[in-house]
Formats: C-alpha cells, structure tokens, sequence
C-alpha cells in the first residue's frame, strides 16, 4: 500500500511539474517567433510571481487551514528589501542574473523572519480573529514602506523616515526608496527563465513539505486539532513552519513582481492584492496546488484577454461572472444548493393560483 501510495504521489508530483516546463517551452517558442502579443508579454513575469503567490497561500490556506489576509505584507517585504539589494551591488556585481537571484534570496530571508516574528503571536489565533490580525499586518507593513526612505553612497545604506533630504547622502549617493512614491529608478531584472525557476523551487518546497512527516502533522493539526494535540503534535511549531515557509515564498515572489517594473509603490500591495491571491486557491481548490497554479495564470491573463477583446466598460463585470460560473462549475453540488435557493426564492414572488387578493 505505502509502494502504491508512493507511486500516486510521484506521478501526480511529475504531471505537475512536467504541466509547468511544457508551458515553459511553448511561451519560450511564442516569444522567438515574435507572434505573442505585447500585452501578453508584459504579464509573463506577473503570472510567475501570482503563481508562486497562490502556491505560498495554498500551503498555509489549504493544507494548515489558517486564514491568511496580509500576504502581501510579506511579498512587499520581499520586493523593497530585494529592490534595495539590488540597487546596493549593482557596482560591485554587473551580471545581472546574478544579482537578481541575490536579490531573490535576501527577500525571501526578510520575508521569513518578519512570518517568523509576526507568527509567533498571531498562530495562537484561530479563523476570523487570524484573518483580521493578519489583515492588519498587511496595511501596517505598508503604511511604513509609505514613510521608509532609503539611499546609497559610497558610505553605505541610508535610511530616514522623515523625507529624502533626510538621508544625508553624499554627491555621488542616491536614494533607491522615496516613501509613498517607493522605487521610481528600479532595475528591470526578472525575467520568464527566473520566475519559471522560482515555480519549480516553491513546487519542490512545498510538495516535499506536504509529503513529509512535517507536513502530515500540519495537515493533522488542520483536521483535528485537539486529536492531534493528543497524540503530542505541536501546534505551534508545525503552524509556524508552514506559515513561515510560505512567508519565504512570498518574498521571493515580491522580488520577482518587483523587478519586472521601473518604478513600483507600496500601495501595489495593498489588501486587494491579499484577496486577489486568496481568490486564485479558492478558485483552484483549497489544498490543490495544480489547481493553484492553474487558476492563477488563468485570472492574470483574463483581464488583459478582455481588454483586447474590446470589452472595456465591461471588462470587470465580465471577469466578476466568469468567477462565479467557474466557482460554480467545479463544485457541482454547492452549485445545486445555489439555484435551488434562488428557484425557492423566486418562487415566494410568483403569485398562486386561487390565492387570496
């Protein structure tokens, strides 16, 4: 049972993967013969970061079963701490790549050890009181991102909260954040290549992690809580390595989204970005990362697909039904339950026949 069980496991685990390399290679061909479109091409780098994002919440949404709202708090940590990064070894290392991933890296630390630190106090909550908190997280990280400014020189980084003459930078310094306009000289640095590669990395995580021991006793945790306290299961350290781990994700993320752009703000991640991701494990199925991945390249691409479409007064109010018709699709049954109440409903209004006057 265990062999067969296992073999499940590394077959889906293939076609997940193999999902993403073949979509990989099919853009890569679209983009040498010249026939993807511009709008089309601007989103590339997108999808790999919203994908990335929607497999990070998955892990603490669909597999902890905590309700996160403030992930976006962790992608803007990521983003301005790899856009800082960045900008400070832009002299002392010209490869680009090279810089990116060390971009990469530093924002997927800073991201961790904020989940790190944030989770600590805030996994002891359970449901709505967890959203609200981490809802709150997300607004007050930006609303300090919106008062950081931050500066270069030969004598280092330079931060004040005050306003850019603040920094006190020399003649040849110059200032990489500028508070609420954020990075308006940011180097353009992700590429397709780099965000198919951060997929794979978070697949790997997060599949290795659903799989292991860890990631059995958070699922445990997410079914039964007190069963498995029982049984000695610690909720605090195993909440707190999925959160954590998906905080990391996140970061990296954000340096991904962020350097796809010249010039980002904080209000990028703002709460609707939360939800937006939110939306894209929903829609995928809580717990289903292929569905994840799925669902959010799709509702990256849809928008942009309405537009061309020339639908642009109502281009948001076809995208919202296209949710619901899908959100109603792949669930059947909540779908019966759905018309039913609308038919019973509708039925209180129609008068009967032999009815009183």
């Amino acid at each position: 049972m265990k062999k067969y069980l296992a073999s499940k496991r590394r077959s889906e685990n293939f076609v997940t993967y193999s999902m993403v390399i073949l979509a990989y290679l099919v853009l890569q061909t679209m983009l040498t013969t010249g026939v993807m479109s511009p709008s089309l091409k601007g989103q590339l780098v997108p999808i790999c970061a919203y994908v990335t994002m929607a497999i990070a919440l998955n892990l603490v949404v669909g597999i902890s079963g905590e309700l996160s709202l403030g992930h976006a708090g962790f992608m803007s940590v990521g983003a301005f701490s790899g856009i800082v990064t960045a900008a400070a070894l832009q002299e002392m290392i010209p490869l680009a790549p090279l810089r990116l991933a060390i971009a990469m890296v530093v924002g997927a630390v800073a991201a961790g050890i904020t989940g790190f630190l944030v989770g600590i106090p805030v996994l002891r909550l359970q449901g709505d009181y967890l959203a609200i908190v981490t809802l709150a997280f997300g607004e007050i990280i930006r609303n300090i991102f919106n008062i950081l400014y931050v500066g270069v020189d030969q004598y280092g980084l330079h931060l004040s909260i005050s306003n850019e003459a603040g920094l006190g930078l020399s003649d040849t310094g110059r200032a990489i954040l500028k508070g609420p306009m954020g990075a308006t000289t940011n180097m353009k640095l992700a590429t397709l290549t780099a965000g198919v590669i951060l997929i794979l990395i978070a697949l790997t995580v997060v599949l290795n992690l659903i799989h292991s021991r860890a990631g059995r006793a958070i699922m445990a945790l997410r079914d039964n809580r007190i069963a498995a306290e029982s049984v000695g299961i610690q909720v605090t350290k195993y909440k707190l390595m999925a959160f954590v781990t998906s905080a990391v994700l996140a970061g990296a993320a954000g340096v991904l989204y962020a350097m796809n752009y010249s010039a980002i703000a904080a209000k990028k991640f703002d709460f609707n970005t939360s939800i937006l991701v939110l939306v894209f494990v929903v829609l995928g199925g809580l717990g289903n990362i292929r569905g994840s991945i799925i669902s959010a390249a799709f509702l990256t691409v849809l928008p942009e697909f309405l537009r061309e479409l020339h639908l642009d007064q109502y281009r948001m109010l076809v995208y919202a039904i296209i949710l619901i018709l899908v959100m109603l699709a792949t669930n059947a049954e909540k779908a019966k339950q759905f018309f039913s109440v609308l038919r019973d409903k509708f039925v209180k209004f129609i008068p009967q026949k032999g009815g009183s006057r």
